[in-house]
């Protein structure tokens, strides 16, 4: 609500706290769990970007856990590259979604990608990691 005679309400600048939302982004719990079950042990690294794209993709029938999943695929892509690309960071856009940034500037909406991932197979994880990597 705006009152007038409240006078304008200013908000100082937002301080994140990078590394804190690093480790909540990288929990991803759903899928992490989805690729235990298959096998795949998700370290943070490209590789297993690789076998996550490798999995059956089981979830595609279960509407709810396709959009969690979508969700943990997008931040574990995220996660990865934060650790693994010179200069990449989480961000956080002013509508709230997270993003990667990378050094020279350019955002990755890595969550957007990950439903797409968890919906279609395509861009499979490890080629959109491969882009960034090479920027």
């Amino acid at each position: 609500m705006n009152f007038p005679f409240l006078g304008k309400r200013r908000e100082g600048p937002r301080v994140h706290d990078a590394e804190g939302i690093g480790d909540l982004l990288a929990e991803c719990d759903l899928l992490r769990a989805q690729a235990l079950r298959e096998g795949v042990r998700l370290d943070d690294s490209a590789l297993s970007l690789e076998q996550l794209d490798q999995m059956l993709p089981r979830w595609r029938g279960d509407e709810e856990n396709l959009t969690w999943l979508g969700n943990d695929a997008g931040l574990y892509l995220g996660t990865v590259i934060v650790r693994t690309v010179a200069g990449a960071a989480w961000a956080i856009r002013a509508d709230g979604q997270p993003v990667v940034r990378l050094a020279g500037g350019r955002e990755f909406d890595v969550v957007a990608n990950g439903h797409a991932w968890a919906e279609d197979g395509v861009p499979e994880l490890s080629q959109l990691y491969g882009e960034v990597a090479e920027a």
